[in-house]
């Protein structure tokens, strides 16, 4: 899940993803196949693999497993082809959602996927139905317990296209070819984030609160537990405390 910046947004997703790490190793394999398919197994010449790999890192994943799954992506172990798409639909209370998925069952994905939105209140849009309120970015989160001007400083000078603080957190947003220089450029200062990913930022928020965030989050839940599914990006905004009190 993706939605803003919120931080109580952010630890529900990385409770949730501690709480399956079983199925988040599922898809950042999957990612480190089709990069390694896609591009070839030379972390210096292929970015999206790199970033594969750092992230794979980052959930402790056993370097065993990266290999293997750098290996079926070159075709130097037998693997599965997976099909890469996004899907684009709205949420309770008219939030958008961009679901990204790869499948080696494109049928059964998209049951899937179908049955979770309209199970939970939503509906499945036209391609281009709702990515035009996105924009894909380099996003990098630090907790404002770090010095706002330092980080200020450094991702600027860095590339980053822009610095700001808010609900407790320190925002650095990136041009996506830029991530990675700016993010190394800050960790070699030791400044250490909360989380670094290349994300889809909406350009704008949907408020959604009571039964409407409780069904949002419901489907959000269903659509991150499905191995098919890599990232689900939205455009909620569900203030703190109701987020805490659905949380439970």
């Amino acid at each position: 899940m993706a939605g803003h910046s919120k931080w109580a947004n952010i630890k529900h997703r990385k409770g949730a993803q501690d709480a399956k790490r079983g199925k988040i190793f599922t898809k950042l394999i999957k990612e480190v196949t089709v990069a390694a398919r896609m591009g070839g197994a030379d972390l210096e010449s292929n970015a999206r693999l790199r970033l594969a790999v750092d992230k794979a890192k980052q959930a402790n994943m056993p370097k065993d497993n990266i290999d293997r799954g750098i290996k079926k992506g070159t075709g130097d172990l037998d693997g599965v082809i997976y099909e890469e798409d996004i899907f684009e639909g709205y949420g309770p209370g008219g939030v958008a959602i961009i679901v990204e998925f790869m499948t080696d069952n494109r049928v059964r994905t998209v049951a899937d996927v179908r049955h979770a939105f309209n199970k939970h209140g939503g509906s499945l849009g036209v391609s281009g139905s709702v990515a035009f309120m996105f924009d894909r970015k380099g996003q990098i989160i630090f907790t404002n317990d770090n010095d706002f001007e330092t980080i200020f400083e450094a991702a600027l000078e860095a590339g980053a296209e822009d610095v700001k603080e808010e609900d407790g957190l320190i925002e650095v947003v990136t041009d996506p070819t830029e991530f990675e220089v700016v993010k190394n450029s800050l960790e070699e200062q030791g400044l250490t984030s909360e989380s670094a990913e290349v994300t889809m930022i909406p350009q704008n928020l949907n408020p959604v609160a009571g039964k409407q965030a409780e069904s949002l989050m419901k489907m959000i839940d269903v659509l991150e537990d499905n191995d098919d599914v890599q990232n689900v990006y939205t455009n909620f905004d569900i203030s703190d405390e109701e987020m805490e009190r659905i949380m439970g």
